[in-house]
This record gives structure tokens, C-alpha cells and sequence, in this order.
């Protein structure tokens, strides 16, 4: 997991860090939430186990594009007195100038989920001179299971709490399959094991539980992608060795093969829990 090396305990402080700076520059709590690799961490707060972090601030803005061209303003002036600036010519993504968080490369990514344009456009926001998001299909589960959280942290000497929209493991679920479908990349395998073993819930089946009863009405266009998740995580696949390599990176007193086998286990039963037919399955 070569590309997954910056996953540190310092590089997820500067980014939560960085998040609590652009919240605070925006005056209340935004409508955008947080989904990607901070959330994991809320959602397993009473598990054992570290999760490997991030340093991508990943929002699904859905809401906030809902509210109009004040809200949107709102946020561009929040990441510019944050010291984000674009990332060249990527209006969706920014980047962090502040020298404290450049060592940790910390971004701020902007996602979409919007019918009326296509998968993968560029939405400009209305008012916004260089803000926009990236629109990609599945994000919007995130905004469609919302809990609120606090979340602190120390700039420049001085303590700071914020309230946030963060997806809760539904929202964080379904949107981490999708993007694990759509781009293949071992940390997205590694999140969804992750957050399925080791949540606050109590394990893959209450998390299938929750998702059935947030979203039963919409698993059908998922199928194809729970399908590849299962697949992915079939013995020799890129799943149960994407987390068993993460976790031994942070846990290197575990097994290996237990770690795969516990991957394997456990996508398995979510799926089966996830993919019976309306009239098998249960609230």
C-alpha cells in the first residue's frame, strides 16, 4: 500500500486541524458533510484498533449547493481565510498553503452527486469565482445519513470546537462501495473492512441493519458494485490484502492471515445481509 504511506496519526491531526480552521472561517456549521477517510475513525470510536487516517478533507457539498450562491460564496471565502487555494485548474479540489499543514499535503475535496449533470463534470458554483465540485455518483448517500459532530483542535496555540455534518455508517457505506467500484484503490477496500469490523454499532451485522433501513429502496442500482465488493474480497483478492496491510502498518502485533480471513468473513456476511430480496430481508 505504497500510495497509503502519508496515512499517519500526524497527517489525520492536520487535517482535521485544517477542517476545524475552515469551519471556524465560515462562522456556523456548514451544510456540507464529511465522508472519505476522517470519518472512519467517528465511526469506530470505541473499537480497540487505529484506523489509518488521512490528509483528504473530503465533503459532499449536495446541501449546500441546495442552499444557493450565499452558501456557496460562504465556503470559498472560508477556504481562501483558511489559506486553501485551488489546486490548479481543479475548482473542486484545494489545497493547503498554511506551512503547518503543507509537510501533510492537506486537501480539501469537493463532491457532488447532482442527476442533471453528467458523472465526472466540473459544477461551477453561482457566485463563487473559482469554487466547484466534482460530481460523482454515490457521494450523495453521504448527505442522505447525517450526524452532527464536534470536533476539535489546536491552531496556533488556541483551542477551537466545531459543530460538523459528518455521514453516518450508512451514508459512509454505501458511498465508499461506489468509489471502491468506480477507482479500485486499496484504501477504499481497507475503510469499508475497517469500518464494518471494528464500528460502534457492534459489527457488520447491526451496520447492515442500519443500511437496510436507511436505504433498502435504493440497493437496486447498487447491486453490480455490492457484487464487486464481494468479489473483491474473495480469497487472493485486492481486499482482505489492502486492510491486512494497512492494519499490520499500524498494528504489526496482528496476524496476517487472520486479518484476511476476519475481511474476508465479514464482507461476506454484509453482502448476504445486504443483497437478499425485499421480501427476505428485514428492517
Amino acid at each position: 500500500m505504497v500510495e497509503e504511506l502519508i496515512r499517519t496519526r500526524a497527517a489525520r491531526q492536520a487535517a482535521e486541524a485544517a477542517l476545524v480552521r475552515v469551519v471556524h472561517h465560515y462562522g456556523t456549521r456548514p451544510e456540507f458533510v464529511v465522508l472519505g477517510g476522517l470519518v472512519p475513525e467517528l465511526l469506530c470510536s470505541t473499537s480497540k484498533f487505529q484506523h489509518a487516517g488521512t490528509t483528504d478533507i473530503d465533503v459532499q457539498v449536495d446541501l449546500e449547493i441546495a442552499c444557493g450562491s450565499v452558501n456557496t460564496k460562504q465556503l470559498e471565502q472560508a477556504l481562501l481565510n483558511a489559506e486553501f487555494q485551488p489546486s490548479g485548474e481543479r475548482a473542486w479540489r484545494w489545497v493547503s498553503t498554511d506551512p503547518a499543514f503543507k509537510k501533510a499535503a492537506v486537501k480539501f475535496e469537493l463532491l457532488a452527486d447532482l442527476s442533471n449533470h453528467a458523472a465526472g463534470d466540473t459544477v461551477m458554483f453561482d457566485g463563487c469565482a473559482r469554487l466547484g465540485a466534482v460530481n460523482l455518483r454515490g457521494t450523495g448517500f453521504a448527505a442522505k445519513d447525517i450526524e452532527i459532530k464536534t470536533i476539535a483542535a489546536k491552531i496556533g496555540g488556541k483551542h477551537y470546537e466545531v459543530g460538523v455534518n459528518v455521514t453516518g455508517i450508512s451514508g459512509f457505506l454505501l458511498a465508499k462501495i461506489a468509489a471502491a467500484y468506480s477507482r479500485r484503490k486499496p484504501k477504499d477496500w481497507y475503510d469499508i473492512a475497517f469500518v464494518l469490523l471494528n464500528n460502534d454499532l457492534g459489527g457488520v451485522q447491526p451496520a447492515a441493519a442500519k443500511v437496510l433501513k436507511i436505504f433498502k429502496s435504493e440497493l437496486g442500482p447498487m447491486k453490480t458494485a455490492l457484487d464487486d465488493l464481494y468479489a473483491n474480497f474473495q480469497r487472493g483478492g485486492q481486499g482482505p490484502e489492502a486492510y491486512a496491510s494497512q492494519m499490520l502498518v499500524d498494528h504489526p502485533e496482528l496476524n496476517a492471515q487472520q486479518l484476511r480471513a476476519d475481511a474476508i468473513l465479514g464482507i461476506s456476511a454484509f453482502h448476504a445481509a445486504v443483497s437478499s430480496s425485499p421480501k427476505e430481508s428485514r428492517d
